[in-house]
Order: C-alpha cells, then sequence, then structure tokens
C-alpha cells in the first residue's frame, strides 16, 4: 500500500533517476540502461578504462542507495521477503529478463520511452504486465513468501 509520506521520496527518486539519464546523454551520448552497463562489466573486448566507467557506476548506485538509507532510512522500503533464497531467484530472473528483452526499465521505460521509442514502448508495457501479474500471483495466488 502507498504511504502519503512515501510520495515525496518516490519523486524526489524519480527526479534523480531521470536527471541521471539525461546527464548520462549529454555527458556520454549513451542511454542510461542499468543492465547494458552491468553486463558490459563481464563483457570480452570491453577496454580497462570502459570496465572503470562501468564499475564506478553501479558502485555510485550502490553506495548512494547506502547513504540514502543512512541520512532518510524511512526513504528506503522494508524488506520484501526475509527468503535470501527467493531474493537471488529474482534478482536471476530480473538479470535474465532483461537480457532476452534487449534492456531494462531504466533504459527502455525512462530513456525509450522519453524518446517514443516504440521498442520500448512495447517493452515498458511487457515489463509492467509481467509485473503485475507476478505481485497477483504473489500475493493472491500464492498467498505471499515470507
Amino acid at each position: 500500500m502507498i504511504e502519503p509520506g512515501s510520495i515525496p521520496a518516490a519523486l524526489v527518486g524519480g527526479a534523480v533517476i531521470g536527471l541521471a539519464a539525461a546527464l548520462m546523454l549529454a555527458v556520454n551520448g549513451r542511454i542510461l540502461g542499468v543492465s547494458g552497463i552491468a553486463a558490459g562489466m563481464i563483457a570480452a573486448g570491453t577496454s580497462g578504462s570502459e570496465r572503470l566507467l562501468r564499475g564506478a557506476f553501479l558502485l555510485g548506485m550502490l553506495v548512494g542507495g547506502l547513504a540514502i538509507g543512512r541520512v532518510i532510512p524511512q526513504a528506503l522500503p522494508g524488506a520484501l521477503t526475509s527468503n535470501h533464497g527467493v531474493l537471488a531467484l529474482a534478482g536471476l530472473a530480473v538479470g535474465f529478463g532483461t537480457r532476452l528483452g534487449g534492456g531494462c526499465t531504466s533504459g527502455h521505460g525512462v530513456c525509450g520511452m522519453a524518446r517514443l521509442s516504440p521498442r520500448s514502448l512495447v517493452a515498458t508495457g511487457v515489463f509492467m504486465a509481467a509485473g503485475f501479474a507476478t505481485v497477483f500471483v504473489i500475493r493472491h495466488v500464492l498467498g505471499g513468501l515470507s
């Protein structure tokens, strides 16, 4: 359930993601797709300087999230499940899905939709439908996970 106090944090978070996407395009001429950035870390043929840039971006995401959690703990949601196996499986499924779909929500949902890319409009619709279906099945068919 959405709590009224979480709305400002969500608005600020969305604005920061939008700013990061705009800066990536303006400074590097690239679309901000986190799955592509992560995949490039392990891809053969990626230069050392490129790996450093990608690693710095991913580390910045992690450190930024941890910093926000320390400064404004109420801005971060609580754990969705205490089952670490479920979390690991979910992470792997998301990673597989982003490679299968040729991008992630940041690349398609933020950057692609802003450019009115037909491919991104379809991909984002599929992401959202899959998310809705997953929540429905977990909450209403399986009775939740803990």
